[in-house]
């Protein structure tokens, strides 16, 4: 089975622009090669493969039923999101670092509540209101990946009801 991680927004933006960011990101930090591109980003047929092997799309997330566990969960209605399926065989570390470092800036590009979570039991990062939140638990936020969090947090754990 997949090891797969998502990032639910509820922002204003589009879907394709949400990608836009996110190619830009990739590319910068090097996560992306080149050839990554946004249309390949919201295209859930192709998607797109980091240099580890991660693959990566970003999907209109509504309309959600209202017992969606962000919604009862957490009290808001995620509208994009981005989904991070990893690869076998590769070091599992590595590719969760590669998320970090994409979805770090992300955040800091875009508005809204955010949730980045392994399928709804562990979160990782919660934006809620404008304050960010990172998971207690420092075997999921070890000092290289807190060094990579440019805006301010707390570490406070939280929990959906699934």
């Amino acid at each position: 089975m997949a090891i797969e991680y998502d990032l639910d927004c509820a922002t204003q933006l589009p879907p394709l622009e949400v990608a836009r960011r996110l190619e830009q990101i990739g590319k910068e930090t090097g996560v992306f090669d080149a050839s990554a591109t946004s249309q390949q980003l919201v295209d859930v047929h192709e998607g797109v493969l980091t240099g580890l092997g991660t693959w990566i799309c970003v999907i209109d997330d509504g309309p959600l039923q209202p017992w969606h566990p962000i919604i009862t969960g957490l009290g808001f209605t995620p509208t994009v999101g981005v989904g991070f399926r990893l690869a076998k065989g590769v070091e599992v570390s590595d590719q969760q670092d590669d998320m970090i470092r994409l979805v770090t800036p992300l955040l800091e590009q875009i508005d809204g509540d955010a949730v980045l979570h392994f399928q709804f039991e562990q979160i990782w990062m919660l934006r809620r209101k404008g304050e960010l939140s990172l998971s207690e638990d420092d075997t999921l936020w070890r000092l290289q990946r807190l060094a990579v969090v440019t805006q301010p947090y707390r570490r406070e754990s939280h929990s959906m009801d699934v």
